[in-house]
């Protein structure tokens, strides 16, 4: 039900309307009456699946045209369990130096009575941000980690904090995004955006089912976003977004897209010059190249391995890349970095290459220009009426593949002339994204196994392996023999291996391929007058999984179908000789297909020759909840073949 913003239908409003957003202090907030909101504590008898209860959640959000602005945030929150005075305890808020200010209005615990039992920290500290000791990046984000005390089930914590930006990353750019449904019950949600009446800003609403308040007096307009006793939506399995359930509002600035490409362009237009040290870089990662292909991946090769990730985002370095000259003669650079090394060693050999701008945390909203959309820089390159991209930030993926959290995103690629270009990154087709596994074998009369093992990947199944190999070129003796046990121990239990033969990791050219030989001693087992071969196949027991899908009475969210098997082929063949005399009992062949992936097993026995065949291939892409039966329908079948072993009866 919707609330309206007078004291008569809203009496924890202390203001009879918002026609401004309020400006909140450490001495209080003047548009909201505390007593009012404690007053609103739930029994916990009647959330016993929760640990916590929002009483409030609230924004205060002022934007100017300039970019500047402030945000006030506000949560009130009921603690019903131990493991909510633990999370809730301790507190972190974190803001950039120089470019914020924080201002920490106060923090409180108070009883279900209103009384307060702390009305500040019993501690207080500030940090910079931690630094990753594998991909360090070095930023002036500071926290600042407050400990209350007296936090217990039966208590209320209650804190309010104020980031000013002082300096906007880019000019006229601002945004913010509000989530009314939060998974947590919440009594009351209230968002303002105050905005000059000149201004018309970008918004997004999605799920937003009641209204929107607006006022404009004395210069501004503000937007007020209100409701109360907000749903918990319960999780589901593979839940996609956008949907019809999740609530929330994103604000963004009147910018467009091509502002954010002439800004980048600004920031990166003097970064690409050829110095002596680049032409030093391009003799020497292209010596050897045959042809412009050739140089093209050796140079990117170059980029990607020899110049080591470390993120220097300190002032404007968090947005403008570094020159070219500096990340050769450092060795060190972040995406854009690397992005801007690459695209000057290209146009050394008269290649036009961009770079594009994307996200890594999810795809952002196109609707809202920001540069807040975006976390990374690859490359574009066209060469002979192709656009090939490349990320040179990730060292093990070949020239012309992108991995799977970037496939079919939204990018920003930056025109040498400044204004931008919207485009959808390329996605590989499942067939191309495989992994095959081959083992063939003969099973001894004593249940022992001798046989040869070999896995091919390719595409997005690649960097697992790929990772796992990319120190393969300085093993020693000692740890290649663990290396080899370790293969073998993972098809067969107790397993040895030799001729081991595996590739160089981070070598971008080569197949990614192992194999090796395995011998085991108790492949098979003996149970009687039979043997129990266990299968060195995985299969998919996904009977649980079947249960929960079942046990809900609908579907609220779309399935998003990637989550299932990602976009891939996984096959597994088995080949076994067997003893003579030795029959299995073959379970039923599964061949299961649907708009969610397709699935195949096969068993069959030809002599004394058993094979044995699964092959799963996934899909990409979003399916309505309506779909779901259909979806348990294939799991089912899938789940009908968790054949972990194979029995062989031996003839007498």
């Amino acid at each position: 039900m919707r609330w309206c913003l007078f004291v008569a239908a809203a009496p924890w409003l202390a203001a009879p309307l918002l026609a401004q957003a309020p400006v909140i202090t450490p001495a209080g907030d003047p548009s909201v009456r505390s007593d009012t909101i404690y007053r609103l504590a739930v029994s916990p008898a009647d959330h016993p699946d929760e640990s916590f209860v929002f009483l409030l959640d609230d924004g205060v959000v002022v934007h100017e045209a300039d970019g500047r602005g402030r945000s006030t945030y506000r949560q009130v929150i009921q603690i019903l369990t131990r493991e909510a005075a633990e999370r809730w305890g301790e507190h972190t808020f974190s803001y950039v130096d120089k470019r914020e200010r924080l201002t920490v209005n106060w923090v409180r615990v108070v009883g279900l009575d209103g009384k307060v039992i702390s009305d500040g920290p019993t501690h207080e500290q500030e940090t910079s941000a931690p630094v990753p000791m594998q991909y360090p990046v070095y930023t002036d984000t500071k926290i600042r980690r407050v400990t209350l005390g007296g936090v217990a089930p039966g208590t209320i914590v209650d804190f309010s904090y104020t980031t000013e930006v002082l300096e906007p990353v880019m000019p006229k750019s601002f945004g913010n995004s509000w989530s009314v449904t939060t998974g947590t019950p919440v009594r009351r949600s209230r968002l303002i955006v105050d905005v000059p009446a000149s201004l018309t800003p970008r918004i997004q609403e999605w799920n937003v089912r009641f209204s929107r308040e607006t006022h404009t007096e004395r210069g501004r307009r503000v937007h007020v976003w209100a409701t109360r006793d907000v749903p918990v939506n319960d999780p589901e399995p593979f839940a996609a977004w956008p949907n019809d359930v999740d609530v929330s509002v994103t604000v963004g600035s009147p910018i467009t897209w091509d502002d954010i490409a002439r800004w980048y362009w600004g920031l990166a237009r003097d970064r690409y010059a050829v110095t002596p040290d680049l032409e030093q870089v391009f003799r020497l990662a292209t010596a050897g190249a045959r042809t412009r292909a050739d140089s093209l991946r050796a140079l990117y090769r170059w980029v990607a391995q020899e110049i080591r990730y470390v993120s220097l985002s300190l002032g404007r370095g968090g947005y403008q890349p570094r020159l070219a000259s500096d990340v050769i003669r450092t060795k060190l650079g972040d995406c854009k970095d690397k992005a801007t090394l690459l695209i000057a060693l290209a146009a050394r050999m008269n290649v036009t290459a961009y770079p594009v701008i994307v996200s890594l945390a999810g795809r952002p909203d196109s609707a809202i220009p920001t540069p807040g959309a975006f976390d990374h820089v690859i490359v574009a390159v066209d060469e002979d009426g192709k656009r090939t991209f490349a990320d040179p930030t990730a060292e093990l993926a070949p020239f012309g593949e992108l991995a799977p959290g970037l496939q079919g995103e939204f990018g920003l690629l930056v025109h040498q002339d400044g204004h931008g270009e919207l485009l959808t990154l390329p996605e590989t087709p499942p067939s191309a994204n495989g992994s095959a596994t081959v083992l063939r074998g003969e099973l001894g009369t004593d249940g022992s196994f001798t046989g040869h093992y070999s896995q091919t990947v390719s595409g997005s199944t690649q960097y697992q392996l790929r990772e796992s190999l990319s120190s393969v070129g300085n093993l020693t003796a000692s740890e290649r023999e663990r290396m080899t046990r370790a293969l073998a121990g993972g098809v067969f239990e107790g397993a040895s291996g030799d001729s081991l033969s595996v590739f160089d990791g981070r070598d971008l050219d080569a197949v990614p391929r192992i194999s090796l030989k395995i011998n085991a001693a108790r492949a098979a087992t003996r149970s009687g007058p039979d043997y129990i071969f266990k299968l060195p196949i995985p299969s998919y027991p996904l009977s649980q999984l079947v249960a929960e899908l079942e046990s809900r009475s609908s579907r609220r969210y779309p399935i998003d179908v990637e989550e299932l098997f990602g976009p891939s082929t996984i096959e597994w063949a088995l080949e076994v000789v067997v003893p003579e005399g030795w029959r299995a009992r073959l379970p039923a062949s599964v061949d299961a297909t649907s708009r969610f992936g397709s699935y195949r097993s096969t068993y069959a026995q030809d002599g004394r020759t058993l094979r044995v065949e699964r092959l799963v291939t996934g899909q990409k892409g979003v399916e309505p909840p309506e779909r779901i039966g259909e979806l348990i329908t294939w799991l089912k079948a899938i789940a009908a073949d968790d054949v972990p072993y194979i029995v062989f009866e031996v003839a007498r």
